[in-house]
């Protein structure tokens, strides 16, 4: 008998979602006391702002823990300018400050900075779904996420954080070991893994109740951007059929690799050919 690849696929979501949310791909990087000593310390010595910053977040559905974003950017310091040229309790550059109608000058004005990092905030959340990302796209820009997210064929924080400026990188670091001292670590996680799993979920079965899939094997030796340009499919195709699979490829150097039925022959008789390409291209 036949098998049924859509059914095999559709098992394999919530089989592999199960798993992936009990998942841990994040961490605080310092659980110290004197760490949770220090960012509680300027919490509370700055009482007045942050229950501003609180109410701003909540007036605009976001949650509270974005007040440690100001935390780490700042300390709450509305007058502080960074060597970059970036002003006030939200560390506004210019340009960004512009992009929402925030003029230089008032970029130290915690009143209208706070409402304009929050509407900011907000639609970096709709375009990320996840707080992590959202935190690393405010410190670097959505240009460089883009193009990291593209290095690594991923959109997941933990796969192409690699390819973000250390600065970013370590700007993560601080945020989240802020959400710890402030016991928000757990919800900040959860709302990442909980996107992921959305992700993978989305993408699987899209494309499985529509489309049968077959199953083979690559190594690490493939890339992803030499088979979709070989079998002239799309990128984003590639990676909704296989949504694990750069890190998969990363971690453990093979993984299985799915393509609709109609083209997983064509994929098998230029493999060879494919792999050779694969190697040759830096």
């Amino acid at each position: 008998m036949k098998p049924n690849f859509k059914n095999i696929i559709l098992s394999s979501v919530f089989l592999s979602c199960s798993h992936f949310v009990n998942a841990q791909f994040l961490a605080a990087s310092d659980t110290s006391e004197s760490s949770v000593r220090k960012y509680k310390n300027i919490i509370e010595a700055n009482k007045e702002v942050v229950t501003f910053i609180e109410f701003s977040m909540v007036e605009k559905g976001l949650p509270k823990h974005l007040r440690n974003l100001a935390l780490i950017e700042s300390h709450f310091n509305r007058n502080v300018t960074s060597s970059a040229g970036a002003v006030g309790v939200w560390q506004f550059m210019t340009a960004h400050a512009n992009q929402y109608g925030l003029t230089e000058d008032r970029r130290n004005d915690l009143y209208r900075s706070t409402k304009t990092a929050a509407v900011s905030l907000k639609n970096l959340y709709k375009k990320y779904n996840n707080w992590v990302t959202v935190v690393a796209a405010y410190n670097c820009g959505e240009g460089n996420i883009a193009k990291a997210m593209q290095a690594a064929n991923s959109t997941q924080y933990h796969v192409f954080s690699k390819y973000l400026p250390a600065e970013t990188i370590n700007h993560v670091k601080k945020y989240l070991n802020a959400c710890y001292a402030t016991g928000e670590l757990s919800s900040v996680l959860a709302n990442y893994n909980d996107a992921r799993t959305m992700s993978l979920l989305n993408s699987r079965t899209t494309d499985s109740q529509e489309i049968a899939l077959s199953e083979t094997e690559i190594n690490a030796g493939f890339k992803l951007g030499v088979i979709a340009e070989e079998l002239k499919i799309d990128m984003n195709d590639l990676l909704g059929w296989n949504p694990e699979i750069v890190s998969t490829l990363e971690n453990d150097g093979e993984s299985k690799f799915f393509l609709p039925t109609d083209l997983m022959p064509d994929f098998l008789m230029k493999k060879n050919a494919i792999l050779s390409k694969s190697i040759r291209t830096k």
